[in-house]
């Protein structure tokens, strides 16, 4: 059997191989710290991929697909009807999983309070921190209610006035993101957390 043949298998072997280097490596790899650090970069890659393809390639492809569908082209169907709702899904569930394992680690260092209050040795660190709290709310206020009533996936009927709104919402909120992500991963990764030693 291949696990590579399906998605579940994959993400399986995935972790069976991470347990491995876990238990041959014993540098730090499996410490609890690290592991919380291991589910937030792996959540935050899920989470901010999903928001780049969004931004980069799904709302482009959306609107070529629709300039296209006047002309006798397939129109954005299959992308809304099949590929947004999965995406949407792993996106809003990769967001909050980054975002508590991120509170998790904060708190096992001992700084959640200091970081989110940007007191002076978690002030970077708190920036990154504050941003994703801001791209959480818009992930789950904004841009997923938004997304339901675009996609029709609320079970209601809405006015094109009211889709024309949620959809002006919810790129907003998704461009905010890509916007406020940019920095948040240099705060995240600013040298010690503790900033720039120029």
């Amino acid at each position: 059997m291949n696990p590579l043949k399906s998605i579940t298998g994959t993400i399986v072997a995935g972790i069976i191989l991470s347990v491995i280097v876990m238990l041959f490596f014993k540098d730090g790899a499996s410490h609890p710290v690290g592991l919380a650090v291991w589910v937030h970069a792996l959540a935050g890659v899920t989470w901010i991929g999903l928001l780049y393809y969004f931004n980069f390639v799904q709302v482009p492809a959306v609107g070529e697909a629709l300039a296209e569908a006047n002309d006798g082209g397939p129109g954005p169907a299959a992308i809304n009807k099949y590929v947004a709702p999965k995406a949407l899904l792993w996106f809003r569930w990769g967001a909050l999983a980054t975002w508590i394992s991120g509170a998790i680690i904060l708190a096992q260092y001992g700084i959640l309070g200091k970081a989110f209050m940007l007191q002076a040795d978690a002030a970077v660190i708190g920036v990154g921190a504050w941003m994703g709290t801001i791209m959480l709310f818009n992930v789950w206020v904004l841009i997923w209610p938004n997304q339901k009533k675009i996609l029709g996936l609320d079970g209601k009927t809405h006015e094109p006035e009211a889709i024309a709104s949620a959809k002006t919402v919810a790129l907003m909120a998704s461009r905010t993101n890509t916007l406020l992500s940019i920095p948040m991963l240099l705060s995240m990764t600013a040298f010690g957390h503790g900033g720039f030693p120029f």
